[in-house]
């Protein structure tokens, strides 16, 4: 068996791949499966522009996915920070044109402000799949595969910060020139405002592009007091629900689900997806439902939203055809014992298969006398039998 590929020979791709793992906050459960995508090979046209990156990826169907990776750019600010840390020091700037990026050089501009590596909200992918996981594995892949530029050359982490090998070297030249000086600086002439009467006759401009919504919904303000108590109501009671009122906002702000479609299951079980397990005891109690059911029906909604709800708690009866393609693919996966079919179900040992009526498929692994969704579901059964 040949060894196992991995992704970092030197130790700035290895930093590359840590800060992807520890630092930029990324869902570990949908790395391990990038990784294995990777190592197959089916990451194909990999190109590097500044502040992003993108690919082709094979999946389950003819036509590979095509995976767009944005990557924030640093403000002029930053990277005046930065250019000052590798200006430091002559052996910095040496280095990185032999191919190399100095441990002390990284560490410093971490520290400065200026980290090359990525962090938390610093990435932001899209892909062709329908996949809604955030990373797909396909995504995953390509972030892994970024290592090997990495390694080949750590001026990529200068371009996916925004500025090109050329621009930086050139920067640098200039600061080590001394013919450079200091443009004095003018004082900014005062700003008298408009009267009242040029802002009311004033022409409006086009309204500005929205920026991109936040990752995830922002926290709410914290109350002092709690209402008083004839309300029944406490301040961390009117927080929960101000938190998710943001989530929902949210949600519409990026044309996802809006309450008002959601089934009162499906509403209660987003809504737990985001509960700790005492805060699911007191929801369930409050909804009149069993605790051990919510917390099934949070872990789904978790994994895939409401296709992920359906497949855990529908039975169909859908036509023969799914069903003996998966049949033969789990057969062929080499698991334990023989394929039992039960309407839309398809168990082998410990894993199950489970065909939506989205036309998805859904992996679930048992756990004790549970059944539990397992990560993000396919179109196709191959991608999720092995």
């Amino acid at each position: 068996m040949p060894p196992r590929r991995n992704f970092g020979t030197t130790w700035w791709g290895r930093a590359w791949v840590e800060a992807l793992e520890q630092r930029a906050k990324l869902d570990p459960n949908r790395l391990p499966r990038g990784r294995t995508y990777a190592r197959k090979g089916t990451v194909t046209e990999l190109h590097f522009g500044a502040g992003v990156m993108t690919a082709r990826v094979r999946g389950s169907r003819p036509q590979p996915y095509k995976v767009t990776i944005t990557m924030r750019t640093f403000t002029d600010g930053e990277w005046d920070t930065l250019l000052g840390v590798v200006g430091t020091q002559l052996g910095h700037a040496a280095a990185l044109l032999d191919g190399e990026l100095p441990a002390a050089l990284a560490e410093q501009a971490r520290e400065a402000g200026a980290d090359l590596l990525p962090g938390p909200g610093d990435l932001r992918p899209r892909c062709s799949c329908p996949d809604s996981a955030n990373p797909c594995k396909h995504v995953a892949a390509v972030y892994y595969l970024v290592a090997d530029e990495v390694d080949r050359d750590p001026f990529t982490l200068f371009l996916l910060r925004g500025r090109p090998r050329a621009d930086v070297l050139a920067e640098l030249r200039a600061r080590r020139s001394p013919s450079r000086a200091e443009k004095p600086k003018l004082p900014k002439a005062a700003d008298e405002g408009l009267t009242p009467r040029a802002a009311y006759t004033r022409r409006p401009g086009p309204i500005p592009a929205l920026p991109p919504p936040p990752r995830t919904a922002g926290p709410p303000a914290t109350l002092d007091l709690d209402p008083p108590p004839a309300t029944g109501w406490t301040a961390a009671a009117l927080s929960t629900l101000a938190a998710d009122a943001a989530s929902l906002a949210r949600d519409l702000l990026i044309g996802g689900v809006t309450a008002a479609e959601l089934t009162f299951e499906e509403d209660l079980a987003r809504r737990a997806a985001t509960r700790t397990a005492p805060e699911i005891t007191t929801l369930a109690a409050a909804a009149g439902v069993p605790p051990r059911d919510l917390t099934r029906w949070a872990e789904a909604w978790r994994e895939a939203g409401r296709g992920g709800l359906a497949a855990l708690r529908d039975t169909w009866q859908p036509g023969p055809g799914p069903l003996a393609e998966a049949q033969a693919i789990l057969a062929d996966a080499g698991l334990p014992g023989r394929p039992k079919i039960w309407r839309n179900r398809l168990t082998q040992g410990e894993v199950q298969l489970r065909y939506g009526q989205d036309a998805r498929w859904y992996r679930f692994t048992r756990a004790g006398t549970d059944w539990r969704l397992d990560g993000p579901p396919s179109a196709s059964p191959v991608d999720l039998a092995y």
